[in-house]
């Protein structure tokens, strides 16, 4: 088969049925890992069992050899990947006498080739060399039914296909100006490229094109800073708390945290203000017995969430609240995202 470039392949791996042997080689690092990942995937898709092998210096194919011969009866299909470290090529070039004792033991370059030659579908082997070209005599090997991949910097003019590839494999559609800015922004980076448009995937909306405003790291991708949810719960924001929710636990923050640190104490606030409220206390006896000045935001903000949403429906949530966090910490709760939520939901509903 002739040789394809990474773009190439890239552009039609969702139409192509894989050939029995795909090798993977090139100067760029990242594209030779996002074709065999793409590649993996294929075959994994088809009903192939993965295998995965490293061969460094001093290393020979025997395993992987092995592998290819034995039998499994519960992976009829198997798709053995094995990355030829850049040590190993460099010393089987530089030590002759060594490979040919590899060879004789049935594990050597000349085992590799014959089984390059003689590999039948349904399985797959992919041999990724991390170098800039695979060995002459396994290229020789793999012209007539194996798939060769080259992975180079690529172009000034290929940057939009690969970044708009990119997007189309994670489902996403760029609009003109996103585009613009991925490029100007990482250049002809395509691993920061690809990772920028991964961490897009996160709060993509189905059906929405990405624009500039996505993109940026002091917009919705951004970790919510400590404390802007629990404003967004006094303010009566109630898409903005969800919306801040849901961002925070997918980049990683604990969900008892969330819980103990900004709903709970906000809503004990609120409590408090409501209750002295109700007494017909003023606003400055409310923030002295949160020891706060008046102006504090925290006394403003309790005090509004306190007038919105009154004391008895906060007195509700707040030992809803409690409740919830015993049973994360018991550990009788499993679907805490979920609960945490619903709590806020229920909290901030418009009475009836």
């Amino acid at each position: 088969m002739p040789l394809e470039t990474a773009l190439a392949y890239l552009r039609g791996a969702a139409s192509r049925k894989l050939p029995p042997v795909v090798i993977i080689f090139g100067s760029h690092a990242f594209l030779r890992e996002y074709v065999l990942d793409s590649v993996v995937r294929a075959a994994t898709r088809d009903g192939c069992q993965y295998r995965g092998f490293q061969i460094g210096a001093g290393d020979d194919y025997g395993a992987l050899l092995n592998e290819l011969r034995a039998p499994d009866l519960f992976a009829p299909k198997l798709a053995i990947a094995c990355r030829i470290l850049r040590s190993k090529r460099e010393r089987a070039d530089d030590a002759e006498p060594a490979d040919s004792r590899s060879v004789g033991s049935g594990g050597g370059e000349a085992a590799l080739i014959a089984a390059i030659e003689n590999a039948r579908s349904p399985g797959h082997l992919i041999l990724l060399y991390e170098k800039d070209n695979a060995p002459a005599k396994v290229r020789r090997a793999a012209e007539k039914s194996a798939l060769l991949v080259e992975c180079r910097r690529p172009f000034d003019n290929q940057i939009e296909q690969y970044v708009q590839m990119f997007a189309h494999a994670l489902g996403l559609k760029l609009t003109s100006a996103a585009l613009d800015m991925l490029i100007a922004r990482h250049g002809g980076d395509l691993a920061a490229v690809a990772n920028a448009l991964s961490k897009v995937t996160i709060f993509a909306e189905p059906g929405r094109a990405v624009q500039p405003s996505d993109l940026d790291e002091q917009g919705a991708r951004r970790m919510p800073e400590a404390f802007e949810l629990a404003e967004s719960l006094a303010r009566g924001r109630t898409s903005s708390a969800l919306a801040q929710l849901g961002r925070a636990i997918a980049l990683g923050r604990d969900v008892f945290e969330i819980l103990g640190v900004e709903i709970i104490p906000t809503m004990r606030r609120m409590m408090i203000a409501a209750s002295m409220l109700a007494a017909r206390k003023s606003p400055a006896d409310v923030a002295a017995a949160m020891g706060v000045s008046p102006t504090s935001g925290l006394a403003i903000r309790a005090i509004e969430g306190a007038r919105r949403l009154g004391l008895p429906r906060l007195e509700r949530a707040y030992w809803r609240a409690c409740k919830l966090d015993a049973d994360f910490k018991n550990g009788q709760l499993k679907e805490r995202e979920e609960a945490l939520a619903g709590l806020l939901l229920e909290l901030m509903e418009s009475p009836n």
